[in-house]
């Protein structure tokens, strides 16, 4: 009998961190050896309580993307832009989807050796089956089914925050080519540099628990070079582009809030202690980065805005992601109370000095509370603040020097990959909708229909 085994692109931290387990995937393939040999050990029956923890959490960050961060990008636009940000979030996530399946997640967990490719070894799921399975922190087994889909909602999300930074004003066809492109040659290689076993940044020891790097830093770098690239809206600093519905873009960071804890809890792949840990510090970072901004608006405008409490909400949450698993509590309320009003600075102070035009504040918001949550973490993991410690020898400095090392191949890959493909997609396509077609709005321009009837 041959046995093929792949990496399970577990949380680094924990691996990092000496957890005993094996983090392999293995599939048993029909025998071709003859009769005499050994016979295999039974195999272990997948956890059905770890399973449907799995099935809930991966569920949860569906409802992330749809319809949570469609509500609270749609609400941060002027009305007649509003489905055009629902139609790009969701046929962005739909679009990734399929591609996750067909060829994604071989290309980020597809077992190879590379450091940056995960190969070709799982395109269109090959070896994947019902009787597949993937290995937890603990003697138990996973569904392989359910870590496909589990990871394949990071994949569809991810390219889905981008859209916020160029919104109401680009092209639908773009957006769509723009992200699958993106997955290929941001995504899939990052996810598989932090996540796999064989990976450049894990094999560094970098920490990111469930996607500081990966899907924050990654999505505010993409949007930051999204907004230079595809321009200011036309009358951008003269004409009124207040959100146009507060209401809607609360509901949608609720939404969030509450998807979050899939995306954090479901990074441990078991209901453990460790999942719970990173279930309080997803309640407490997010409470106390609102309460941050809240406060940080009071005293600088004197008036705390709907708006700042949920920029603050998701500002927790982001960073809190890379650390959800390896602070303590109260280092997590830390970086809550740090991280809003770091921000409330890049969005008030150096937006408005450089200029750009970041319509959802994806930059300011998940590239700056990415990038300070991968390098917090590395100095919260300390057992002395109350996190699990380091590997080995390790010490906070030198691990706060890997999570630099990290923060800094991300924004390179990411900024100059993404640099050369919205090129590519003007060329092709064209990144911008006529100047006619912005006034009027994207959603009678491009898509034929309105959110709104007077």
């Amino acid at each position: 009998m041959s046995l093929s085994k792949i990496t399970n692109p577990i949380s680094t931290a924990w691996l990092t961190l000496g957890v005993t387990l094996a983090p392999v995937i293995a599939f048993a393939q029909d025998a071709t050896a003859p009769a005499a040999e050994t016979p295999a050990a039974a195999p272990i029956t997948p956890d059905k309580g770890d399973t449907t923890f799995m099935f809930l959490c991966t569920i949860l960050v569906l409802f992330m993307a749809v319809p949570g961060l469609g509500l609270f990008y749609g609400g941060l636009v002027r009305a007649k832009n509003m489905l055009s940000v629902l139609m790009q979030c969701t046929v962005v996530a739909a679009a990734c989807m399929i591609a996750w399946v067909v060829y994604g997640y071989s290309f980020a967990f597809g077992g190879s050796e590379s450091a940056f490719f995960g190969g070709f070894a799982k395109v269109f799921l090959s070896g994947v089956t019902a009787d597949s399975t993937a290995a937890t922190f603990s003697d138990a087994v996973i569904p392989e089914y359910i870590f496909v889909m589990f990871q394949m909602t990071f994949a569809a999300i991810t390219p889905a925050l981008i859209v916020g930074a160029f919104a109401e004003r680009i092209k639908f066809s773009a957006v769509i080519l723009f992200t699958l492109l993106w997955s290929i040659f941001v995504y899939y290689p990052i996810a598989h540099m932090v996540w796999d076993a064989k990976g450049y940044l894990f094999g560094l020891g970098a920490l990111d628990f469930a996607g500081g790097t990966v899907v924050h830093i990654n999505a505010g770098v993409a949007g930051l070079v999204g907004a230079f690239m595809v321009g200011k809206r036309t009358g951008f600093g003269k004409d009124m582009m207040a959100p146009h519905s507060m209401t809607l873009t609360y509901v949608g960071a609720a939404m969030l809030w509450v998807g979050w804890f899939g995306f954090n809890s479901g990074s441990n792949l078991e209901a453990s202690g460790g999942a719970m840990l990173a279930t309080v510090n997803t309640f407490v970072a997010t409470a106390a980065a609102i309460l941050s901004w809240s406060a940080t608006e009071a005293l600088l405008r004197g008036k705390a805005s709907m708006l700042g409490a949920a920029s603050g909400m998701i500002a927790g949450l982001v960073a809190v992601t890379p650390a959800a698993g390896i602070v303590g509590p109260m280092g997590a309320i830390v970086m809550g109370i740090i991280v809003s009003p770091l921000c409330y600075f890049f969005i008030s102070v150096v937006k408005n000095k450089f200029g750009y035009d970041d319509t959802a504040d994806v930059f300011g918001v998940h590239g700056i509370g990415g990038l300070f949550g991968a390098l917090a973490t590395g100095i919260f993991a300390s057992s002395s603040l109350g996190g699990i410690g380091y590997a080995g020898e390790q010490t906070m400095g030198g691990q706060f020097m890997v999570q630099l090392q990290a923060v800094v191949i991300t924004i390179i890959w990411c900024g100059v990959i993404s640099a050369i493909l919205y090129k590519i997609v003007d060329l092709v396509v064209g990144l911008r909708v006529p100047v006619e077609a912005e006034r009027e709005g994207l959603d009678l321009a491009s898509h034929g229909e309105a959110a709104y009837h007077s």
